[in-house]
């Protein structure tokens, strides 16, 4: 069988679709990977929701809302918050979003497991002590994302509760 500059070419053409084709259908198992990890990361956390550089909390406020219309719809009336805070417990999920200015808070509980609907409560007061703590956290994420230079991804996560003097990543 004489090989030729077209054969050639056509097989690496079919070489070349059948490894796009692959690559594809490793896309959904990629965002699940990236969706399992952030979630895992976001356990029992308080986030800093900001959007350039993209933060942890930012990127689970946006699969959060996707997860839960409602929310999508009430972050569009009243605006993303500072912070997210987000657990689960017996098999139920909860967020608390954190709006500084405003010194409030809502919470965010789902209904089911199984659902996609969420139940939104608020707005509750957010004592001085916590806005304190808020500020001073978006402040250290501040300067340590000046000192790292905006090209460097940043977690900005702490446990709810437990407040160290150690700066935010």
């Amino acid at each position: 069988m004489k090989c030729t500059k077209k054969k050639r070419c056509w097989k690496s053409l079919i070489l070349l679709a059948w490894v796009l084709g692959l690559l594809s259908a490793c896309q959904p198992v990629s965002d699940a990977w990236v969706t399992g990890w952030t979630e895992r990361a976001a356990h029992d956390q308080i986030m800093l929701v900001r959007e350039n550089p993209p933060s942890l909390g930012q990127q689970r406020l946006l699969s959060q809302s996707g997860v839960y219309p409602d929310l999508g719809v009430f972050l569009q009336t009243r605006g993303a918050p500072d912070f997210l805070a987000e657990t689960t417990t017996h098999d139920r999920h909860f967020l608390i979003l954190y709006y500084l200015d405003a010194k409030r808070a809502y919470a965010c509980r789902a209904k089911a497991a199984s659902t996609r609907q969420i139940e939104l409560t608020g707005p509750y007061r957010i004592t001085r002590r916590e806005v304190g703590l808020l500020r001073e956290f978006k402040q250290q994420a501040a300067e340590r994302l000046t000192d790292l230079g905006s090209s460097h991804a940043t977690t900005d996560t702490a446990a709810p509760g437990k407040h160290s003097s150690r700066t935010p990543k």
